[in-house]
């Protein structure tokens, strides 16, 4: 564990918050004095569950959601903090309840204590080109250009210290220097660990995937998951599927044998030829839903079917101009970075799979590589924390508000407090560049 020096080039910038004064619905935002008033914002780009999509209107060059025509309340959001690094772009980002994990191209693997976000250290690693990072408990799990894993102890403390615990695979003595026969043979670039059959899931741009046990520091599967590079990997941690997507346009479910350490492919989904770049689960009142971000733009999503536990597509969402990078999913909303250099947060609709785009975060100025995404209660409502990693070589920290509540006078003989029912909130720079048809 080493700490930063103080000539290391960052630089924390507070953004204010952003809001909207189009001509459109009703939204919020607050005047200099913090006072309440009513401004307008165009309402956004969503489609889910057709590909059959609404006439344009003359007024705007966005198209409304054939099946979700209702607005929904406003996601209001500002940057908290801002930080660039010269040394070069985050790869990726991990947040537990009290520390940001970042790996980029070097050797070191940044920290950042929340909810402060002040930089306490770095975790120094032989190789860098750390593009994946995942853990469990006390446990962080990071991949590096080695084509090998690192096991790091991070206790939860008010000072930091960290221990690596093992590399995956071991170095032999005897076949140094050439690769372990367990070894990926080419970068990782994906981790996920299975809490329930405690193992850590690895994917290769070489196609494969490994399961590795952690406490026996060893490789228990190895298997070709897909004909094209393996972008990424989620775990049901219910029922231990776990699901992986490919640049050769696929996503595939597998499940581990009864008994024994093998995994067999159970259901194969592909419905474009666009490769596919990311995956998220949610799971919310005792539905689950699986999402993929494509490299057409779109979010393809199927629900699972309570009795068969099969995969049904349902549709897509469609918003982002480039490719979709990044997804995280928490409760009901859906958190998508894309190639165009924004994060869409798009809201399910309680008892169906109805989808809509709830807001448009415009901030970074190169493709959003990795996000993460917490909750916490606010002074209002609830409040989102979004952590943003962009090629531009900048991490951002956004609180969104989930729920606005809006104080009415009681002269207006109805309840003391009302919730917002308004029209989703996109970011000013991005509504003008739309209107002025300006291109990514």
């Amino acid at each position: 564990m080493e700490f930063p020096d103080e000539n290391i080039p960052c630089n924390f910038k507070n953004e204010g918050r952003r809001s909207v004064n189009l001509p459109g619905r009703l939204s919020v935002s607050h005047d200099d004095e913090g006072d309440t008033q009513p401004v307008s914002a165009r309402t956004s780009c969503a489609s889910a569950a057709s590909f059959t999509l609404w006439p344009r209107s003359p007024e705007t060059q966005w198209t409304r959601s054939p099946l979700n025509s209702a607005p929904s309340p406003p996601l209001l959001y500002h940057c908290l903090a801002s930080l660039h690094r010269s040394e070069g772009s985050i790869f990726s980002v991990y947040v537990t309840k009290d520390f940001i994990f970042t790996g980029s191209g070097s050797c070191r693997i940044h920290v950042w204590k929340l909810p402060d976000c002040s930089e306490v250290g770095y975790i120094k690693a032989s190789t860098g080109d750390i593009r994946s990072i995942s853990g469990w408990g006390r446990f962080l799990f990071t991949s590096h250009g080695d084509c090998r894993i690192r096991v790091w102890d991070v206790p939860s403390a008010e000072n930091f210290r960290s221990k690596k615990m093992a590399t995956l695979p071991g170095r032999s003595f005897f076949k140094f220097p050439k690769k372990s026969s367990h070894q990926h043979k080419n970068p990782i670039s994906c981790l996920a660990y299975s809490n329930m059959e405690r193992l850590l899931f690895t994917g290769s741009w070489d196609r494969t995937v490994k399961v590795w046990h952690i406490t026996e520091r060893r490789c228990v599967d190895s298997f070709i998951a897909h004909e094209g590079p393996v972008n990424a990997i989620v775990i049901n941690q219910e029922d231990g599927c776990v699901f992986t997507c490919s640049s050769d346009g696929t996503v595939k479910i597998w499940r581990r044998v009864s008994g024994e350490s093998s995994h067999i492919l159970t259901m194969k989904l592909k419905f474009q030829p666009s490769p596919v770049n990311a995956l998220a689960l949610s799971m919310s009142h005792g539905n689950c839903f699986l999402y993929s971000g494509s490299s057409d733009g779109l979010i393809n999503f199927w629900e699972k079917e309570r009795i068969s536990g099969r995969y049904n597509h349902l549709g897509f969402l469609q918003g982002h101009h480039f490719a979709v990078l990044c997804l995280v999913t928490i409760e009901d909303l859906i958190l998508s970075g894309s190639e165009d250099a924004t994060i869409r947060i798009w809201k399910r609709e309680d008892g169906n799979s109805l989808h809509s785009c709830a807001a448009v975060v415009d901030g970074h100025h190169g493709p959003v590589k990795c996000l993460a995404a917490a909750m916490e209660d606010g002074e209002i409502g609830r409040d989102l924390l979004v952590y943003s990693a962009s090629l531009d070589q900048t991490l951002k920290v956004w609180r969104v508000k989930v729920q606005t509540v809006v104080k009415l006078d009681r002269s207006d003989n109805i309840d003391d407090y009302l919730e917002c029912k308004m029209s989703p909130v996109l970011s000013p720079s991005w509504v003008e560049k739309k209107i002025s048809g300006g291109d990514f």
